[in-house]
């Protein structure tokens, strides 16, 4: 796995066009990851429903709870569902917009500076090994790309959005993924 710096897009992986997104302000260093949890509808796994979502294609028609989000213009960097696979949506020079109003260490406006990844999962589902892993294959090709992030600014929607936002949830088991990548190679 390794980015394209010049295109902004993770070899190996498919790319299905999001519109929703813009260009970083001047001048930003990329130096944050911020992890989601996404489940469309709640707490059901495996639709293509997330992807449709991301593209600006979900018929809201389909799940009573679809009405309620499609008027949102949402998208993140990267998706990966419950079984590893890997989706991007935005390139990772672009600015996808996944954080919303949010704050971090006295920055505001997270998706400026930041990369957003979301994996299949809800707040009180364990997510499954294969996503951590392929996770830390992620951050690990990030942090070579973008040298500015560190771990400790690999952090959850909840730490930049509290009160708001609660993914990707106490299930979401950082303990595990610190481990992960003290064991990966740099």
């Amino acid at each position: 796995m390794q980015i394209d710096i010049m295109t902004g897009l993770l070899s190996g992986v498919k790319f299905l066009q999001s519109p929703h997104f813009n260009a970083r302000p001047e001048q930003t260093n990329i130096d944050m990851i911020v992890i989601h949890g996404i489940s469309l509808p709640p707490n059901q796994f495996g639709a293509h429903f997330i992807e449709q979502f991301f593209c600006g294609s979900l018929d809201a028609s389909l799940h009573p709870y679809f009405e309620t989000i499609q008027n949102l213009r949402v998208s993140s960097h990267l998706l990966i569902t419950r079984e590893g696979s890997i989706t991007q949506f935005v390139p990772f020079h672009q600015r996808a917009w996944h954080a919303g109003e949010s704050r971090f260490q006295g920055r505001a406006q997270c998706n400026d500076f930041s990369i957003g990844i979301e994996l299949e999962g809800t707040d009180d589902t364990l997510y499954e090994k294969v996503q951590y892993e392929q996770l830390v294959a992620i951050i690990r090709v990030l942090q070579k790309a973008y040298p500015r992030i560190t771990r400790e600014r690999v952090v959850g929607h909840s730490d930049i959005a509290p009160g708001r936002k609660t993914d990707p949830g106490k299930s979401f088991d950082w303990r595990y993924l610190d481990c992960l990548l003290m064991a990966a190679p740099a």
